[in-house]
């Protein structure tokens, strides 16, 4: 609050010194080349679909679980969306996958490039995924702050813990798209009000970002959103260790249910943006069930193509199964210690 109230009293509220400070931050975590502030993770899409010199008619391939917006971008640029199907294991598409996609794709169509979202925060095979020979975006938007924790005892005093934190903090998984997109919205592991950061890791692909450093203002990200994007930055790794306590809770209490939790690609890699589980049951069943305990749990897929009906069942049939049963629980960092109980409770006796 101090950060955002210290902006807003500023003679300058729009894009300017804390756009810089957010980017000089988010670096000292990401190690990219370059860097926009975006003002939506709209405009970083668009401008990202520009740098890789897509033209209309062609093809853009994307996960059938991907968030609403990347199919308006599409449309807008006139693209020709191919969409591609997820692993059952994990809600992200894999080479498989996309290799499916990409034969059964009208003839002619030329697919110039590959959005790949990082879904519920889970990694996909971004490196397997480069070699497929298309340029890639990436979206890190739920799964930036993917590090590896060591577990230690629950008893670490907290200075302990934070150097646990700091030294953990050098197995960031790091991501290898030609340009990355980290989302600052309300679903974003980093929440800012709204925003984006549109990025390159190398400098070849940074000198097409540079081609948009004089774009107007408009597009840009205002102080009063960096100014809280910057804090959050400094306390990510402490919030990526809360949420791990609070999944590993979780984790125990779904053991001996029927219903069914994803697999991270590599073991322990994974930021516990949330806490899904694909249920053997009805969604409505769960759902009424949980309203009876008084906690919302909510749809996964809701806002995705898939459960949007923006993309057939018979098209990516594993992701409309995946969009009609798969359920979040509350996950964030300031829930108290008797509301994780609840929920663990909750879980534990899942119908």
């Amino acid at each position: 609050m101090d950060a955002v109230l210290t902006a807003m009293v500023e003679d300058k509220i729009g894009p300017g010194e804390q756009g810089r400070l957010f980017i000089q931050t988010a670096k000292e975590r990401l190690a990219f080349d370059y860097a926009l502030p975006m003002r939506s993770p709209v405009t970083a899409l668009h401008l990202a679909l520009k740098a890789i010199n897509v033209t209309e008619g062609q093809g853009v391939l994307l996960s059938a679980l991907s968030p609403r917006y990347y199919l308006t971008v599409i449309n807008d640029l006139r693209l020709i969306p191919v969409f591609c199907d997820v692993s059952r294991d994990n809600p992200c598409m894999t080479c498989d996958t996309i290799e499916k996609a990409l034969a059964e794709k009208g003839a002619g169509l030329e697919v110039r490039c590959i959005i790949l979202h990082h879904t519920l925060g889970f990694l996909p095979d971004t490196a397997a995924v480069s070699q497929l020979g298309l340029p890639v975006i990436e979206d890190i938007s739920q799964s930036f702050g993917t590090f590896r924790f060591q577990d230690k005892t629950d008893e670490d005093s907290s200075d302990s813990a934070q150097t646990e934190i700091e030294t953990e903090a050098d197995k960031c998984s790091l991501p290898l798209g030609n340009f990355c997109i980290m989302g600052l919205e309300e679903k974003d592991i980093l929440t800012c009000g709204g925003g984006a950061l549109l990025f390159s890791m190398n400098k070849r692909d940074s000198a097409a970002l540079k081609n948009f450093s004089s774009i107007p203002n408009e597009y840009l990200m205002p102080d009063i959103n960096a100014a809280l994007g910057v804090v959050q930055l400094k306390e990510l790794l402490r919030s990526i260790k809360k949420r791990k306590e609070i999944a590993r809770v979780y984790t125990r209490a779904s053991m001996n249910v029927r219903h069914k939790r994803f697999i991270p690609l590599e073991e322990g890699m994974y930021n516990n943006y949330a806490f899904p589980l694909v249920l053997e049951t009805g969604l409505k069943e769960v759902a009424a069930y949980a309203r009876k305990k008084e906690i919302v749990i909510e749809s996964a897929f809701e806002q995705t193509l898939a459960g949007a009906g923006l993309c057939g069942p018979e098209q990516c049939p594993v992701s409309h199964s995946l969009s009609l049963r798969t359920v979040l629980f509350p996950l964030y960092p300031r829930l108290r210690s008797q509301e994780v109980e609840r929920v663990s409770r909750l879980i534990m006796t899942l119908p």
